[in-house]
């Protein structure tokens, strides 16, 4: 068996007795891209001399923690010094970052090669990878579909077993979203409980770091390696960081989880609808306590959501003008040109979109009737989650109202596009962890399944992920490739 097609710990345990070496690893990583991301287009840049470098340099120590050796894919949001963090976006195509995202730091302590950086939605703002600057990433399951989005490229690349895993970046459901529609694990932290120091910023008070990986152990040995305080992140909590693998093995058993019923049943694809019903007779069947619960505020978090992000999007974008380091516009005669040309010229239309929401909502006038507004039902969106967590241990819902759509299905009707994260924004609004597991596969395509928790509730979260994984026992996509 090829042995990139392996999860972190069945890698890890090959590595420490000694039957493969960190440069087998990459070189079948390498090899495994080199044959399908042409098609996939998942991963932009590749570190192939300098992951080699790393291999043999980490061969020639003792084996380490269980990232040891473990080739990895950044999205191409997160700062590294190797290549460039271009962010999907003309604007920054050329820029190379001075130092390195403090995630990308502690894999780098805890032993993990970094390979490459995945392709992404421009800025992390889309629901499909078609926005990116780059081209899209087609779904590994289906490649007239989209692998959704944001982090598209990290998810479509784990999925297709380019790596044995990949970091994306949450502000909406941008991890959780695409590992649903790519049939992997995506792990959504606590708000603070990742540093953010390094994370180029879309909406700063949603945005986290999240792992995509194939199995949830993998995703909580990732988490463990990147969590914890970082003074550079005022926003980054100073709270230890448990053992978010001693928890797996507790079962479902006794677990007490709520269901939104009124909120899920609200525009759910026949699939998913018949989807997750099996899923609560799964998690019923093994022991779970299911507690219908009411989050009154729910159907308002699109709207909530879209206000406050554009808002945040138009004060963070505005430091990318042509004048320090991103690209600048030619022929421009004078400052004020400058910005115009610079910022028409490089940004795409999403991000656009965006920005003119977000100036839009902030402006005079209407800061009071729109982003002062949502910013109090964003409180009461906290609040019911709060009552919420008095009756039950987590939340499921599913990740997405159906599977992946096709390309340029929704495009030309942003709503819609947007409607593709209406189960997922809660989590961000409120600063809650949230994980999503692949399912079952409908008509060829994967569905998926979301936990959330309480605030600082990774164990419990990963418990109840790991105990309706082992239920449900979801087989993996098998693709062809290098051998």
């Amino acid at each position: 068996m090829n042995p990139v097609t392996l999860s972190i710990a069945e890698q890890g345990r090959l590595l420490r007795a000694g039957e493969i070496s960190p440069l087998d690893l990459v070189e079948a990583s390498l090899a495994r891209i080199a044959a399908l991301n042409p098609q996939l287009h998942s991963v932009t840049q590749v570190f192939a001399g300098e992951a080699r470098a790393r291999a043999r340099q980490l061969a020639a120590q003792p084996p380490g923690g269980p990232l040891w050796g473990i080739p990895w894919l950044a999205k191409d949001v997160l700062a590294t010094r190797l290549g460039r963090t271009t962010c999907g976006s003309k604007l920054l195509e050329d820029f190379r970052s001075p130092y390195d995202a403090t995630v990308v730091e502690r894999l780098e302590q805890a032993g993990a090669v970094l390979i490459g950086k995945t392709n992404m939605d421009e800025f992390a703002m889309g629901s499909s990878t078609e926005n990116s600057a780059f081209g899209p990433t087609r779904n590994p399951w289906n490649p007239d579909c989209v692998p959704g989005g944001s982090s598209g490229g990290a998810t479509a690349a784990v999925a297709a077993d380019l790596a044995a895993f990949a970091l994306g970046t949450d502000t909406g459901g941008s991890i959780r979203q695409p590992a649903a529609f790519c049939g992997i694990v995506g792990l959504k932290p606590t708000y603070g409980r990742v540093s953010r120091s390094g994370l180029v910023a879309f909406a700063s008070s949603l945005d986290q770091i999240g792992p995509c990986t194939k199995t949830v152990e993998d995703a909580a040995l990732v988490l463990a390696a990147i969590a914890g305080e970082d003074r550079r992140d005022s926003t980054c909590l100073r709270q230890p960081v448990p053992s978010f693998d001693a928890a797996l093995a507790a079962g479902l058993r006794g677990l007490r989880v709520g269901v939104p019923r009124d909120f899920v049943a609200r525009g759910l694809d026949p699939a998913a609808a018949e989807d997750f019903a099996a899923v609560l007779d799964a998690l019923r069947a093994a022991g779970a306590t299911l507690v219908d619960i009411t989050l009154q505020r729910a159907p308002a978090c699109i709207a909530v959501y879209y206000i406050v992000a554009t808002a945040e999007a138009s004060a963070n974008l505005s430091r990318f003008d042509g004048i320090r380091y991103t690209r600048r516009a030619a022929g421009a005669r004078d400052v004020a040109a400058v910005y115009e040309q610079s910022r028409t010229q490089g940004f795409g239309d999403e991000v656009k979109r965006r920005i003119l929401l977000g100036t839009y909502v902030l402006s005079s006038g209407y800061y009071d009737a729109y982003y002062l507004r949502a910013q109090k039902i964003r409180t009461l969106i906290r609040r019911d989650f709060e009552q919420a967590f008095a009756v039950c241990d987590v939340i499921t819902m599913p990740t997405a109202p159906g599977p992946a759509f096709k390309f340029g299905e929704r495009t030309a009707d942003p709503l819609q596009m947007y409607l593709s994260d209406v189960f997922t924004v809660p989590a961000n609004l409120a600063g809650l962890p949230a994980i999503s597991i692949p399912t079952r596969v409908a008509a060829g395509l994967p569905l998926g399944v979301q936990f959330y928790a309480p605030p600082l509730g990774e164990p419990v979260l990963l418990r109840a992920a790991r105990g309706l994984e082992t239920v449900l026992e979801f087989e993996r996509l098998g693709l062809r490739g290098a051998a």
